[in-house]
Parts: structure tokens; sequence; C-alpha cells
């Protein structure tokens, strides 16, 4: 009798114990929310996390009344939908589950993620141009960072490592410059909250940043990531910097994208547009926004082989006709032919602030780009080449003398161009037919041709030497 009652004393004490372990704190949030981050104003957020499956959900704001609620499922997941106010105030959310949490000190304002490799991930501390004045005036409240710590792996993870800071000349040091600089300017012209999540990794090619099922099912760009060389500084492989640090942060609001990648592509260079359209087409789908996308062409660099990098450059060029709500900053002018890495990171950030100011705020008075190819007209033995972007198109230095046309032969001759009413008329007299036209096409070429912005003209060919274009 004595031994019976124990059991059933026992039993009442482990089931006891089991109802004061599920009562133990449960909600959770992923690392993305925190104290001192910027939610995208004027919009429908998703606030997701875990907990306890069946466990009540009750989510207050300091911007509602309401209560909204849910309840944890089976697989220990919940989310709800807020509409967040404009910018101005200091909120806070509070998250009721069997425990409370609570996000405090969040500004509401433009959130933008800044991706990419070494020349996206550079801080000040990598001895930037004029890097130190910088940070000393870098004590800005309404500008909040984000750094997500290096992580890669082969499936796609549920949270990452990195935390919410205010941006001060403390915090920016590590920050990514390019970053900062875009959002510096973006504050100062908005007067919004700006909110930068900086996630890149140096040496990394473009196909680990893109979802594996959606390269491999695509025959070209399978084979196309295939041919990369392995090198033992970074991640490689196709999604494994995707899949840690990028797939945790879905579907975060986010108003826009910053890119500066393509580097570490030269040895596929032909498949970098269906690539870069790929990347859109896929993190637009996952992050459900059709955010603004917008990317850097990368710098003039003389050790890339034969004209790799020139070809990257072009691929980039040639993805702004199919990838919507997009624009390409160009840095030819304020790149270092010798070091891979140019040091001059504000007017990096300054373009790219610019882009986005005027086409994604509506402030036209920034501009947009340099001059940008648009089409050509053979007449005669001249080539009449028209751009985008071309008002007040001048030239200095030796710009003129980069332009190159070419007959049915395919052999290139140098050319001289005149400028013609925001044209240039391109001919050389070793060619009396010609039928093609580039510009600039060197790895190392910084091409002196601008417009009335003082922004600088993309290099340029007008042979298609990339593959067919595939339908993604």
């Amino acid at each position: 009798m004595r031994a019976r009652f124990f059991r059933i004393k026992g039993g009442l004490f482990l089931w006891a114990l089991f109802m004061a372990f599920s009562l133990k704190a449960n909600i959770s949030l992923p690392a993305i929310f925190g104290d001192h981050m910027v939610m995208q104003q004027n919009a429908y957020i998703e606030l997701w996390g875990w907990g306890k499956p069946l466990e009540d959900v009750y989510v207050t704001t300091t911007w509602s009344t309401d209560t909204t609620h849910t309840v944890v499922s089976q697989n220990g997941n919940w989310s709800i939908k807020l509409k967040t106010p404009e910018a101005g105030q200091i909120h806070e959310v509070t998250i009721q589950g069997y425990n409370k949490v609570s996000i405090k000190d969040i500004l509401m304002g433009e959130v933008w993620l800044c991706s990419g490799q070494s020349n996206m991930e550079w801080s000040i501390n990598h001895g930037i141009i004029n890097g130190e004045e910088a940070a000393k005036q870098a004590d800005n409240n309404e500008i909040r960072l984000f750094h997500v710590e290096w992580r890669s792996a082969p499936y796609p993870n549920i949270d990452l490592k990195g935390k919410w800071l205010k941006c001060t000349p403390e915090s920016v040091r590590n920050f990514s410059s390019i970053a900062y600089f875009f959002g510096k300017e973006l504050n100062e012209k908005t007067n919004y909250p700006v909110g930068l999540i900086s996630s890149n990794w140096g040496g990394t090619p473009i196909e680990s940043w893109i979802p594996e099922y959606e390269i491999r099912s695509r025959k070209h760009l399978n084979d196309a990531a295939n041919k990369l060389p392995h090198f033992p500084w970074a991640p490689n492989e196709v999604a494994y910097t995707y899949n840690a640090m990028i797939a945790p942060l879905l579907p975060f609001n986010i108003k826009g994208v910053l890119w500066y990648q393509g580097e570490a592509n030269v040895e596929n260079a032909y498949a970098y547009t269906d690539m870069l359209e790929l990347l859109v087409k896929t993190w637009r789908d996952k992050f459900k926004t059709n955010f603004a996308f917008y990317y850097a062409q990368i710098a003039p660099f003389m050790h890339y082989q034969n004209d790799d990098g020139v070809k990257v450059r072009d691929a980039q060029r040639r993805a702004l006709d199919i990838i919507p709500n997009s624009g390409m900053v160009v840095l030819s002018d304020i790149g270092d032919t010798t070091d891979i890495h140019p040091r001059n990171k504000i007017d990096a950030g300054q373009r790219f602030a610019q882009l986005a100011l005027n086409k994604t705020y509506g402030l036209n008075e920034w501009p947009v780009s340099g001059p940008l190819f648009k089409a050509y007209e053979v007449k005669n033995e001249t080539i009449i080449v028209q751009f985008d972007y071309a008002e007040g198109l001048y030239s200095s230095g030796d710009a003129m003398q980069q332009f190159e046309v070419a007959g049915e032969d395919l052999i290139w001759h140098k050319s001289e161009g005149i400028i013609k009413k925001d044209k240039v008329i391109v001919s050389s007299p070793a060619v009396k037919k010609p039928i093609h036209v580039r510009f600039a096409w060197r790895n190392s070429a910084t091409p002196d041709l601008f417009n009335q912005d003082h922004l600088p003209a993309s290099s340029f060919t007008t042979y298609e030497w990339h593959n067919v274009k595939h339908s993604l």
C-alpha cells in the first residue's frame, strides 16, 4: 500500500514538474528584433518568433491601443502583422505569452539592407580616406546599425547573430562605411531615421547569396557556378551565405537593398546579368516586397585577367534593362586601379544616397546616374552614340580616346570621338564600314566622360560578348 501511494505521489510530482517547465519563459524573438531597432514606417510589417505550442501570444504597441492575438503553432512558431506609424516618436512593443518580452527604443524610419563582398563590408577601421574625421562626427541617434556576423550554412537558418546599435563614433568604426555614408546622407536630406542592416562577406561570389534551388534548377547558371575557383578566405558554395546571413532576416520589412559585389565573379562574368536578376527576383519574393535595388558597378582594377573585369561591369550595366526598380552607381572616377578596395567610400556612399533620394524619395534635385549607353546609329563611316543622363556631356583628359569601332572582322580600332548635342560621333580611318562601338573597354579604364552632374559614363560595348539571355 505504501509503495502504491509513493507511485501516485511520484506521478503527481512529475506532472507538477512538467507543468512548471511548460510555464517557463518560452516567447523569444529573432535577433533582428531588439532594442534600438528601426522599423519601416507607414508599412505593414511582420513580427515573428518562437514559443510553446498552443501558447497564447498577445502583442501591444505604444502607437496603438489595439492588442493583437495569435497562438503558437504546433511547430513552435508564431507571427503577427502590425501597421506601423510614420516617423517622429520613440516606441515600444510588448509580447506577452507565458513570459513577457519588450522591444524598447524603437524608431520608425527607412530600413535598408546593405550586402555584398568586401567593398561593401569595409569599415572606417580599414583606413578609408577621411575616415577618422568622419568617425568623430558620427554621433547620431537617428541612425541605427545592425551588423550581421559572418556565418555560412548548407541549409537555411532561422536566426543569425547581431544586434542593433545606436550610431556613435565607436559603433560606426566596425560597420560598413558605404552603408553609413549612405544612411548619413539619407537622414540629412529626408529627416527620417535610418536603419542600416549590413550583411556582407569579402570574397564571396554572387552565387553564395542566392538560394540553392534557384541556381541548381537552371542549367546555364548551375554550369556557370561550377566554374568558380575555390578560395580559402570565403565560402563560394551556392547559397551558403544566403542561408546563414539573409534567410534568417525573412520577411523583415525593408525599403531597399544596396549591393556592391562582382569582383569574385570575373571567372564567369558572362552569367552575371542573369545571376543578378535572379538574386533580386528571389529576394523580393522572400522579403515579400518590391524593394528598390541599387548596386555599384565594380571599380577599375588593373590585375584582372584578360578583359574579365570590364565584362563584369558591362554585365552589371546590362542588368539595368531587365531589373525593374533598380539603379547603378558608377565608380570609375573614384577607384584605384592598383587596389581592388578603393579607399574613397564617402563619395561611393553619397552616390548611392543621391540615387535613392531621386528614384525612391522623389527628390529630383539629386542626380540618378552618369551617362549610360542608350543606342547607336551607323551613318556612312561614323557611329553616332546616344546616352541616357547625357545632359551637359563633356570630356577631359583622354576620354575621347577611349572609343573603339569594329567592322565585320571584329577587329577593334582606336577612334576619335566628337561630342555634339549630348551625343558622341565616333569614327576611325581604319574602319570604312563600322558595325560595333565600345567605350573604355579595359579592366583599368578610368574614363573622363561626364554629364552636367559631374558623374562618369559607364563603359559599354555593342558587341554581344555574353551568352544569349535565358528566361528565368
